[in-house]
């Protein structure tokens, strides 16, 4: 629904607690809750590099299943689900209303904000559910699920199109992500001017590494979705473990992923920087 549809009373209302200190408080650990996620896959990422990972897998569903082995881990898995919902309902109220700085207002930057929406709200859903029990939806393999829903797609009428479009939206996702982070965008959302200079050296170095390395492991599964769809095999789809997995075939061996697993666990890093310095 659009927010200027509501009756002024209600508009205000809604946008006082877009803007309220427990809506602050949500997006703040939405960004802990992503820290922990990203910084996990690094580290599982790291132990395929040097191992076979233990069986493990490098995404957010082994991820959850590493929180859930840990001593309190439903507790810690409640409140990670909870914190991402947090950060939904604020992508949310920067859909509505706008984000902070000149020009959040803008209506690119409200459609980004709803597709964010959707995507964290996908994200808490399924680690609610795995808490709650349901252990086939946080922790399901992302290599199956994306070869599931590949087969299915390209047995529809123009179904090498839409994989292959949709191939190419994650590919220049993955790029958009990668020059982001090597233009230093993340200096309009952040308080630099809070921080000290040693400080903003690392925030930036986490930044931009972390958020590069992510922005190519986006782009190379959109690449192999890509290939899926003008090979029509559904296999060469890859989820995020099989392409961080795909890393350790170049002729660099393990040392690629390794140099990935410490992109993402600096992306886990630079998430926690934003919960304390984002602007919200």
């Amino acid at each position: 629904m659009n927010a200027n549809a509501l009756p002024t009373n209600a508009r205000g209302q809604a946008r006082r607690a877009a803007r309220s200190r427990a809506m602050d408080v949500g997006a703040r650990a939405g960004f802990v809750a992503r820290g922990v996620i990203y910084l996990l896959v690094g580290i599982l990422a790291l132990r395929i590099a040097f191992s076979d990972g233990g069986g493990k897998q490098a995404d957010r569903g082994g991820a959850i299943a590493e929180i859930a082995e840990k001593p309190f881990g439903s507790v810690l898995l409640w409140a990670l689900g909870v914190a991402l919902v947090g950060m939904a309902l604020w992508r949310l109220s920067e859909a509505l209303f706008g984000q902070a700085g000149e020009d959040g207002d803008k209506p690119r930057k409200r459609a980004m904000a709803a597709g964010r929406f959707v995507f964290y709200g996908f994200v808490s859903y399924s680690v609610l559910s795995y808490a709650a029990g349901d252990k086939s939806s946080g922790s399901g393999s992302s290599d199956r699920q994306t070869d599931d829903v590949t087969a299915r797609a390209l047995e529809w009428t123009g179904g090498q199109w839409i994989v292959g479009i949709a191939g190419a939206v994650v590919t220049g996702a993955g790029l958009w992500i990668a020059y982001r982070a090597l233009a230093r965008k993340h200096h309009k959302h952040l308080k630099m001017a809070e921080m000290a200079r040693s400080t903003r050296q690392a925030v930036d170095v986490v930044g931009v590494f972390g958020g590069t390395v992510r922005g190519a492991v986006f782009a190379t599964a959109g690449g192999f979705a890509i290939a899926a769809a003008i090979q029509h095999e559904p296999g060469r789809a890859k989820g995020m473990d099989d392409t961080l997995r795909s890393f350790t075939e170049t002729p660099v061996g393990p040392w690629l992923l390794v140099l990935i697993a410490l992109g993402l666990a600096a992306f886990g890093l630079f998430s926690w920087a934003n919960a304390r310095w984002r602007e919200v």
